[in-house]
């Protein structure tokens, strides 16, 4: 029997993403949701008769009730998921209903992972934070630690060409992570640490090369030290062109806290960085770039594990990292009732396997330290 999928957001870039990545490596059913009806343009995109859309506010209880209980499994892509409630995986797990989000909040993980029990009772399988970053990044982690005999520092470094492809929910969240300081685990102990501080350049792949990299909230932040023993967890970001940085860093440490907390100002920025990128965009490119930084012992000896992975649009590759896991779900091969993030679910064989699927080549490598 064909499983369905529902996409939450699916409208969306991100959205988007996850149809264009689920269409060739499954036979599933999708059915798109929105605010409104799908446009003719959106129709003719999808002459497939295995997608369909559905105008569905998320504000309508009871219709979002029903269009979870008659799909096999529900991506969310709807957000910013700073303002969202976990009341989408309270309904999948209440209907029996597998569920994969690719949210990127701090709050919304830690509330979501306390569902964990529900889920596991109710025999649902849910992965949350399942883009990009967090995400694959998650995954180049664990096949780090994997390759180590004890791991003792995990860096993860992340660069954004422009808009990266993205929509106003991901620019939103941007200057929604850069408001308030965050715990990070340094030295086997949380510190706090003010957003967009801490420049870093780091040596990414081409055609992205060297740029400068910034303390930045995200939930991998505490997830991978929940999973590894690792004494050093450290995740950092920064944006191509570098002028994008320091414009960032103006904002998170000299505008008053008041106006990055309000949301006309949040918007306004939005707009303002939307208008910025869609000239950038034509020369910076919207790609993303992953790097992976691990040491540890292997054999008794100091170790550096690195591994690095690109991809030419940031939204695409969001929902790319949510398509593998959709994929595998729906097969049957990833079943793992709970709320997990994806690095204590999806196995490092099964994430190869996507890549390999996909022509997604992961640079890697092993080296003892001198």
């Amino acid at each position: 029997m064909t499983k369905r999928v529902l996409v939450l957001g699916g409208r969306g870039h991100v959205g988007q993403g996850v149809i264009a990545d689920l269409l060739p490596h499954t036979e599933t059913t999708i059915t798109i949701t929105g605010r409104t009806a799908a446009s003719r343009q959106e129709l003719q995109n999808y002459p497939d008769n295995r997608v369909q859309f559905l105008a569905l506010d998320l504000a309508d209880q009871e219709g979002l009730r029903q269009a979870i209980a008659a799909h096999d499994l529900v991506i969310h892509c709807a957000g910013p998921f700073r303002y969202r409630d976990v009341s989408i995986l309270k309904t999948c797990i209440e209907h029996q209903v597998n569920y994969i989000d690719v949210s990127d909040d701090r709050a919304f993980t830690k509330t979501a992972l306390q569902l964990r029990e529900a889920a596991q009772q109710a025999g649902v399988t849910a992965l949350i934070n399942t883009g990009v970053f967090p995400g694959i990044s998650n995954s180049l982690a664990r096949q780090g630690v994997e390759q180590l005999d004890q791991v003792q520092e995990i860096h993860l470094s992340y660069a954004v060409g422009g808009s990266g492809g993205a929509g106003p929910a991901v620019l939103q969240t941007t200057f929604l992570t850069i408001q308030h300081p965050f715990p990070v685990w340094v030295n086997g102990q949380w510190q706090t640490v003010k957003p967009y501080t801490d420049r870093q350049v780091i040596q990414f792949p081409a055609p992205f090369g060297k740029t400068g990299v910034y303390w930045f909230d995200m939930p991998e932040s505490f997830t991978l030290v929940e999973s590894f023993p690792a004494q050093t967890v450290t995740v950092k970001f920064g944006t191509i062109p570098d002028l994008y940085n320091h414009l960032t860093w103006i904002m998170a440490n000299g505008l008053p806290a008041p106006m990055l907390q309000n949301v006309q100002v949040i918007q306004f920025l939005s707009t303002v960085s939307r208008a910025m990128t869609s000239v950038t965009d034509r020369f910076s490119g919207i790609g993303v770039a992953l790097r992976a930084d691990l040491t540890g012992q292997k054999d008794g000896k100091p170790t550096h594990y690195w591994a690095t992975f690109t991809y030419p649009s940031a939204a695409l590759a969001t929902g790319l990292g949510a398509g593998l896991i959709a994929q595998f779900i729906l097969s049957g091969h990833l079943s793992k009732p709970g709320v997990w993030p994806v690095e204590q679910a999806l196995p490092t064989e099964l994430f190869a396997q996507a890549m390999k699927s996909r022509e997604i080549n992961i640079n890697y490598e092993l080296e003892t330290i001198s």
